[in-house]
């Protein structure tokens, strides 16, 4: 009988354990869904930056801080839009500050001219930039010389009789009144290149054979004898604007041509305006 009663205490105990877990692991069971689980743990880096907290940015290097200020001031006069390439505005303005660095251009007029003849003459390849204003004043045709090319300008000289363009940087000078009316004088300051602008009487000035007229009857401009020529419906007022030491730039790629002027160690030092 002992033995029986040890069993039947057994069998109770263990009825009553199974009647508490049906009780108890419910309750758990719901107690576990209801706390959220923990995110990973991600340890800390020696120099880690904490989550939310910028890096600090690598200060630009001189050039490359040279470059973010031609391409600001390249956006500011919408000169995408209007034509000019950034490669031709960037060698420009790198004349541009060199020469007013240098003291070759008037202090109280900041324009800048650009002709690029990697275009054609039908296409409209003159600008005038006023770079105080960040405006574009004219963008319009202009032609070169006659033994340049014919709607593509290819060849250039700096030789007198040549009949060619001639590439690279000037200051404008006076006005006068010329076989072709109102006309004004450029002074060449690439050696090599334009300085003899002035004995070969190199001017810019107004011709007929500037105008879409002549394009659609000969498929491109007449030429001149080495003269950026203008429409005669605008020279009067591109003279007006861009005379007294302001800046002229002629551009071509790959054509040899080689400026002092396009070193940026001391264009990276001045004031864009």
């Amino acid at each position: 009988m002992p033995q029986t009663s040890i069993i039947q205490r057994k069998r109770t105990a263990r009825r009553r354990a199974q009647r508490v877990a049906r009780r108890v692991l419910p309750f758990l069971a719901s107690l576990f869904l209801a706390t959220p689980l923990a995110g990973p743990v991600t340890k800390s880096m020696g120099g880690s930056t904490p989550s939310g907290v910028a890096s600090p940015r690598p200060a630009l290097t001189p050039t490359a801080a040279f470059g973010a200020k031609l391409r600001a001031a390249y956006d500011a006069l919408g000169a995408e839009k209007q034509g000019l390439r950034f490669e031709t505005f960037a060698k420009a303005m790198t004349g541009y500050l060199n020469l007013r660095q240098a003291g070759k251009l008037a202090e109280d007029k900041q324009l800048l001219t650009v002709v690029d003849f990697d275009l054609p003459s039908t296409e409209k390849r003159l600008w005038v930039l006023d770079l105080a204003k960040h405006e574009i004043l004219f963008y319009t045709l202009v032609a070169h010389g006659h033994n340049t090319g014919e709607n593509e300008a290819t060849n250039f000289s700096n030789t007198d009789q040549s009949n060619m363009s001639s590439l690279g940087f000037y200051a404008t000078g006076g006005e006068y009144q010329g076989k072709h009316g109102r006309s004004l004088k450029l002074e060449g300051l690439d050696e090599g290149f334009n300085t003899n602008a002035e004995s070969r009487s190199v001017v810019m000035h107004g011709a007929d054979y500037v105008s879409e007229d002549f394009i659609r009857q000969n498929g491109r401009l007449g030429r001149s004898l080495g003269c950026p020529a203008l429409p005669m419906d605008l020279k009067d007022e591109i003279i007006e604007a861009v005379n007294g030491g302001t800046c002229l730039f002629l551009n071509k790629s790959d054509a040899g041509y080689e400026s002092r002027f396009l070193s940026q160690a001391a264009a990276i030092l001045a004031p864009m305006s």
